[in-house]
């Protein structure tokens, strides 16, 4: 018996999305309550989206979870967003298995606890086969970082930099580049995150804050997305 040929992928869902998740912090704040209690609501919000991606279609789904700058946090914000991260990955992992979700982590961990790579290094590896929706999760990643990076292993190797060849020796070279990016919180500003790959993306900017953007948040990012005219640096066609 023949396989039945895969369904067409709807070309007005991204296929990569890519999420600053901003608001944590005010959040708790216009509450009354700790910083911690935001980070805390932030993951309950990234977990919806993680799901609501999934049955939307997309492909790739890069959240900004802790860049380079926030090491400058206080110690103990910083100190309760790893217990939090390793508590996660834990909890969660299991779950993103069992929906086919390949887990990868992008950015600079020479600084993690090792109890925290020994947790990220067994998420990719009981994920790695996965081929479903792919989750990258950046932590302690900077853009400027990685394009040094990936202009360092050139240079070593003696080959030449071209746009070619550092795009693939960048943190995000098995993907394509975001389609669309959200940022939460207010904020108009892609505060170092994915500097070489956002090029051409759409960049959604919404108040909403990180621990409220829920399914009916993502999907009305989904929509304004559908009604954009990508023309990467074309003129439109003429009638």
């Amino acid at each position: 018996m023949s396989q039945q040929a895969p369904s067409p992928r709807d070309p007005q869902v991204p296929r990569h999305v890519a999420v600053i998740m901003d608001g944590n912090g005010r959040w708790a704040q216009a509450r009354d309550r700790a910083r911690t209690v935001g980070h805390r609501a932030g993951l309950r919000a990234a977990r919806k989206i993680v799901r609501a991606a999934g049955r939307a279609g997309v492909e790739v789904l890069t959240l900004f979870a802790f860049s380079q700058e926030n090491w400058k946090r206080p110690e103990t914000e910083v100190s309760l967003l790893m217990q939090l991260f390793v508590s996660t990955l834990s909890r969660e992992m299991n779950s993103l298995h069992k929906n086919n979700v390949r887990v990868r982590f992008i950015g600079e961990h020479s600084d993690f606890a090792p109890e925290l790579r020994e947790e990220m290094r067994r998420a990719q590896m009981l994920t790695r086969d996965n081929h479903g929706m792919q989750l990258l999760v950046a932590v302690g990643y900077g853009g400027q970082w990685d394009i040094v990076q990936a202009a360092q292993r050139l240079a070593a190797s003696g080959r030449p930099i071209t746009p070619e060849s550092l795009e693939a020796e960048l943190a995000t070279e098995e993907v394509c580049p975001p389609d669309l990016l959200i940022r939460t919180g207010g904020e108009s500003r892609i505060s170092n995150f994915l500097l070489w790959q956002l090029a051409y993306t759409e960049l959604y900017f919404t108040q909403t804050l990180w621990p409220d953007f829920d399914d009916e948040a993502f999907a009305d990012a989904l929509r304004w997305y559908a009604g954009r005219e990508r023309r990467f640096g074309r003129v439109p066609e003429a009638a």
